[in-house]
């Protein structure tokens, strides 16, 4: 049995094109059957696959057995990081990921223009990660 017959078959397709041949320990994890649907708090090294196990763990939560996500409107996914930095890095792992779903990927971080980013909220967006600080910035605004 391959490692990609319990994902997404999307997701699945999205790994094969970036170059996996198999899920790395934390990706096959996330994906137990025991675990279910239970929240799970994951702790592994840098490079590991997390961003993407993450990615993997919540796409049947997402699409709710679609095959692609339909017109995007009030967010389905929030993703919050620490950094800018780590927020976008999740932002451009996602979109590779998601990419063959149709998927809208938003991100809400300081140093970039909030108006953009409010633009692009109010078009929808299925997946928003975003930074603490402007996250409440943009709740606080409506």
């Amino acid at each position: 049995m391959s490692s990609f017959e319990t994902i997404v078959p999307a997701l699945a397709e999205a790994l094969q094109n970036r170059g996996y041949v198999e899920l790395t320990a934390v990706q096959k994890a996330v994906l137990a059957p025991e675990l279910g649907v239970a929240d799970a708090l994951v702790s592994a090294q840098t490079g590991s696959g997390k961003t993407v196990a993450f990615g993997l763990a919540l796409a049947p939560s997402l699409l709710d057995g679609a095959e692609r996500f339909a017109d995007a409107g009030a967010p389905l996914g929030l993703v919050v990081a620490p950094t800018r930095e780590l927020a976008l890095q999740v932002r451009r792992e996602l979109e590779w990921l998601y990419a063959l779903t149709g998927a809208t990927v938003a991100s809400c971080v300081g140093g970039m223009d909030m108006r953009s980013e409010r633009r692009a909220l109010e078009r929808g967006a299925h997946i928003v990660v975003g930074t603490p600080g402007r996250l409440r910035d943009h709740i606080g605004r409506g």
